[in-house]
C-alpha cells in the first residue's frame, strides 16, 4: 500500500511540474533571443543597402540582405497577428 502511495505521489509531483510556471524565465529568454535577431537581421539589410548606394558593392548581396529582411518582417508580423487574435479570442470568452 506504501509503495503504492509512493508511485501515486511521485506521478503528480511529475505531472504538476509540468503545469507550473517556469521561474527560470526561459520562454522571456527565447523571445528575447528572435527580438535580437530580428533587429540584426534588418541591420544587416539595412547596413547593406547602405553599401550598396555609397560604394557600389555586389548587388546579388543586395537583393540577398532585402530578401532575408523582408522574410524577417513579414514573420514578425504574421506572429504579431496571431497574438492579437489570440488576446481578442480570450476577451471574447464569457466569464
Amino acid at each position: 500500500m506504501e509503495l503504492t502511495q509512493s508511485l501515486v505521489a511521485q506521478r503528480y509531483a511529475a505531472a504538476r511540474t509540468a503545469t507550473t510556471a517556469d521561474p527560470s524565465g526561459s520562454g522571456g529568454a527565447l523571445f528575447g533571443g528572435l527580438a535580437r535577431d530580428f533587429a540584426q537581421t534588418v541591420i544587416r539589410g539595412e547596413q547593406t543597402a547602405m553599401a550598396a548606394m555609397t560604394s557600389g558593392s555586389d548587388p546579388h548581396a543586395l537583393v540577398q540582405a532585402l530578401a532575408q529582411t523582408e522574410l524577417a518582417v513579414e514573420t514578425a508580423v504574421t506572429l504579431r497577428n496571431r497574438v492579437v487574435e489570440a488576446y481578442q479570442e480570450i476577451l471574447r470568452m464569457p466569464v
